[in-house]
Parts: structure tokens; sequence; C-alpha cells
């Protein structure tokens, strides 16, 4: 089941669909109005109500779903699906359907700390290196006074510990799911547990974990603003280059076939 936006047509535009692939064409405010119309409905309702998955998706998600279509119906499906990543913003204008802005992982994070501060939602962070999540909690609450981890956990992806780290969640009567287990584990470990989570929603964060607890560094403003994160990424990770392989695959994948692929 996904949320719909509580705006008219006229508001948000249809959603892009980069070879196949679903991309909502919203600004990082719509986005946080969406997240918090999600929430206040859950709160609201005298009856549980099915959990609601976000998604942020970069060009590597795009590659991954041309190979998965499992993983290509989990961002489809999603509640919302935000474009995290330039080369996904560049490619909705090419496909002269161009989103309003690059709407990150980790800055709706922290947005969505602070809007779970100021309403009394809590959050349970799932996922990253033992000991992570607990620090990036302690972070999101010196930026979000007020906010309460309803819990924190490393665990893994593996199917055999889904029942427990659902109990553990439904234990700590969390609101949000946040799950940092790399894509494409953390988000078809949402998508397959849907229908079990007890949580108003779910978002698959990557690596946000580790950036607010430090281990890693963000690039400085100034290339976050240009779309050169993935270069300065590079310099500090150059292992990452593999990886990075799926970027000229997926720019010439959207020049050859990207006007031909809307799937909706």
């Amino acid at each position: 089941m996904v949320q719909m936006l509580n705006t008219s047509p006229s508001d948000v535009p249809p959603p892009v669909y980069v070879l196949g692939v679903r991309v909502d064409r919203l600004t990082q405010r719509q986005v946080l109005a969406s997240l918090e119309q999600i929430l206040s409905s859950a709160q609201r309702s005298s009856t549980p109500l099915p959990c609601q998955q976000i998604v942020t998706v970069n060009p590597e998600f795009v590659m991954a779903a041309q190979r998965d279509s499992l993983f290509c119906a989990c961002i489809n499906q999603a509640a919302l699906v935000m474009a995290d990543g330039i080369g996904i913003v560049l490619a909705a204008r090419y496909l002269r359907q161009p989103t309003p802005e690059r709407v990150t992982g980790i800055d709706t994070l922290s947005e969505l700390a602070t809007l779970c501060a100021r309403q009394g939602y809590r959050m349970f962070l799932l996922g990253a290196a033992p000991g992570v999540a607990e620090i990036a909690g302690e972070r999101l609450q010196e930026m979000a006074p007020g906010l309460q981890i309803a819990g924190t956990y490393a665990g893994s992806p593996a199917l055999d510990e889904e029942q427990a780290i659902l109990e553990r969640v439904r234990t700590a009567r969390a609101d949000v799911l946040c799950v940092a287990y790399g894509a494409p584990a953390q988000d078809l470990w949402i998508y397959r547990n849907l229908s079990r989570l007890p949580v108003a929603l779910a978002m698959g964060v990557g690596g946000s974990f580790d950036f607010l607890a430090g281990r890693q560094r963000r690039a400085p403003y100034w290339m976050r603003k240009s779309g050169l994160e993935w270069l300065y990424r590079l310099y500090r990770e150059p292992w990452r280059w593999r990886r990075m392989l799926a970027l000229p695959q997926f720019a010439l994948s959207v020049v050859l076939k990207g006007r031909n692929s809307h799937d909706a």
C-alpha cells in the first residue's frame, strides 16, 4: 500500500522513470511534508496502518535494478522514492522531466529526526557496524533535542535474524525505522518485511550512520551543491572505483534508451 501525498496534481508532478525505475519529483520540503503525513495518519488511526517504505535512489540503484527485478519492484512500489544522486537529477533533466532538487538520505534523516523530536515520534536505528548506531543516535539527539531513540541494533539482513529484529523493534514501540545495511540489502530487507514491520515508516539510509558517527566524512558543502560528492567519496575511498563504473554505464544507458524506458 502506497501512502499518497496530500497535495493536488498541480502541486506534485508525476514521477519520472529513469530506465524503468521510478523517481518522485519532489523538493526536500515536500518529502518532509509527506513523511509528516504518514506519521500523523498512523498516529490518528484506530487500527495499525501498513508500514510505508522510503527509498533514496542513485545511479547505482538504477543499474542494480536492471539486473534484479525484485529490487526494481521494491523501488517502484515504495511510498516515496527520492532523487539521491546528481546522476539521477541530470538524467531526469535529460528526460525532460526534471526533479526540483537532489534530496539526500542523510539530509532527510536529519530533518526527520527534527520532525520526530518536535512531534514525539520514536526512532529505531538498525544496522551499520556494532556501536555505530548508538553514536549516530547520540549525534541525532544533539541535532534534534528531545528526540527519542527507541532502540539501536547492528544485526544483519540475514533471514534467520529477521524475527528477532522485528521483535526488538516491536518491543521498542518505534514509529520510524532507519536501516543501514547498504543497498540493495537494506531496501530488500524492508520490502520483504513491510507487512510485519510495526512502524509507520521505514527508510534505508545507507552510510548515514557512519557519517553521523564520524567514521566517514561528507564532502565539503560546495562539492555537494556542485554535484561532486561522488568525486570526494572516490578520493576518500579509492576502493569504490569498481562501484563507480556504474556511473558511465548509467549515463550511456540513459542517453541510448532512457527516453524509451518509461514503464509507469
